[in-house]
């Protein structure tokens, strides 16, 4: 018997199969190889929801849920939270390495100089209703933007490719705060290329016509760190739609309005407007207690602890925690985050949720950072995204050429009727 390599005895037929292991994984075709009688289709794996399966190899991020760690392309997510900007972070996931200083400043010029969004698309956005979601007009104006730049099909030109990442990362702050704008019923606010990419977001959303009107440092920088930490994480839902729209060789605007309405979902982008909820449902720190016994009664959920990936405290949420009482300070004491202190101080000392490894994720702190920070709960998820966008483009770069991926097809399970014939309406009960 070889070592690295899986023995499957089949019992149905008795005879034995040899497979290599390879990065800890079979390759699932040799599974094809089981089969009763020649005529057989061969076993698969039936695995809803992808959770044991990988359905590409990439460099991009890593993740270990049981240690508690992040890294993308091998740097820690506290040294780049700590040292790094968004930007340059940005660059880091899509090049695979941290930018010199000369590149680093020809990547933000040309990022900033694509964050003009073309009139019609600004006319475009007027046309959505005073009440409509800004995620599902963030949604509809990014599949809308491959229109306005047919050039974006030609997928396997570099060049072009290139053009398409400066556009995307430089237009999608301004088609973000044209969402906000238009949802309150205020006029749009046109980019200023001299700002930090953070710094030109909050100022298209925020600015009024102040003649003394300054972005604050410490907010533009909190927004700047919440975006690293939400800029990649490996095959999460939306990660995974980018590439299978990607895999059929659509242009990156329309993959990423789809990993976009992939995030939409209350169960991906919308965590941290639950956790808002929480908070704001127990009301004050006396009511914890009451609230903690009806979770363990199974009456209510705990949100924002534990993590489909994460088995330990998430990496992300103690640089949120930081970053949460640095803005309050700016913005004045929010009780929710008393509130959020608190219960995380509980269920940190409490059996019950130490033996079911439920810890604080990233959700946690940063609905409190955001609400505190003006943003109505509708733009969470819009936030979310911007912070996703290098991710997505990462991983979409990387499956166009990657030679072993082709245009996803999954298989499916048959359970329904087999043949039947077809009766007439008049004969049916």
């Amino acid at each position: 018997m070889k070592e690295n390599t899986l023995t499957i005895t089949d019992n149905r037929t008795n005879i034995t199969y040899e497979f290599s292991i390879e990065n800890n994984t079979i390759n699932a075709l040799d599974l094809r190889q089981i089969k009763v009688d020649k005529d057989d289709f061969g076993i698969m794996s039936y695995d809803p929801g992808y959770t044991n399966t990988a359905a590409c190899s990439s460099k991009i991020t890593f993740v270990d849920g049981d240690k508690g760690v992040l890294m993308y392309r091998g740097y820690p997510i506290e040294q780049l939270a700590e040292h790094s900007t968004f930007l340059e972070v940005a660059y880091l996931l899509i090049y695979g390495e941290l930018p010199n200083k000369e590149s680093l400043e020809h990547w933000e010029e040309r990022v900033m100089h694509h964050t003009y969004i073309h009139e019609n698309l600004a006319k475009l956005m007027q046309t959505f209703r005073y009440d409509a979601h800004p995620m599902g007009m963030l949604i509809g104006t990014i599949a809308a933007m491959s229109t306005l730049h047919p050039d974006a099909k030609d997928i396997h030109n570099p060049v072009s490719r290139q053009k398409q990442i400066w556009r995307l990362l430089g237009k999608l702050p301004t088609v973000a705060a044209f969402t906000y704008r238009r949802r309150i019923g205020r006029p749009y606010n046109y980019p200023d290329s001299s700002l930090s990419y953070t710094e030109n977001l909050i100022y298209m959303m925020d600015y009024m016509n102040q003649g003394n009107y300054q972005v604050n440092p410490i907010l533009a920088k909190a927004l700047d760190t919440l975006f690293i930490l939400h800029a990649d994480h490996g095959q999460n839902c939306s990660t995974s739609v980018m590439r299978n729209i990607g895999s059929s060789y659509a242009d990156p605007c329309s993959a990423m309005a789809g990993a976009a309405a992939a995030l939409y979902g209350p169960l991906h982008g919308g965590a941290n407007e639950a956790v808002l909820r929480m908070l704001t449902e127990i009301d004050k720190v006396d009511n914890i207690p009451g609230y903690i016994k009806q979770v363990k009664d199974g009456k209510l959920r705990l949100m924002g602890f534990g993590h489909r990936v994460y088995k330990n405290y998430d990496p992300r949420a103690r640089i949120i925690k930081d970053i949460a009482e640095k803005v309050l300070e700016v913005t004045g004491r929010n009780p929710l985050l008393d509130i959020a202190l608190e219960l995380e101080r509980i269920a940190l000392e409490d059996d019950y949720f130490i033996s079911r490894r439920l810890y604080p994720n990233v959700d946690f702190y940063s609905g409190i950072i955001y609400q505190a920070m003006g943003f109505p709960v509708d733009m969470f998820p819009v936030l979310f995204a911007l912070g996703r966008a290098p991710g997505w483009l990462a991983q979409w770069l990387e499956l166009i050429d990657d030679t072993d991926q082709r245009i996803a097809r999954p298989r499916q399970v048959y359970t329904g009727q087999m043949k039947r014939n077809y009766v007439s309406l008049e004969q049916r009960n």
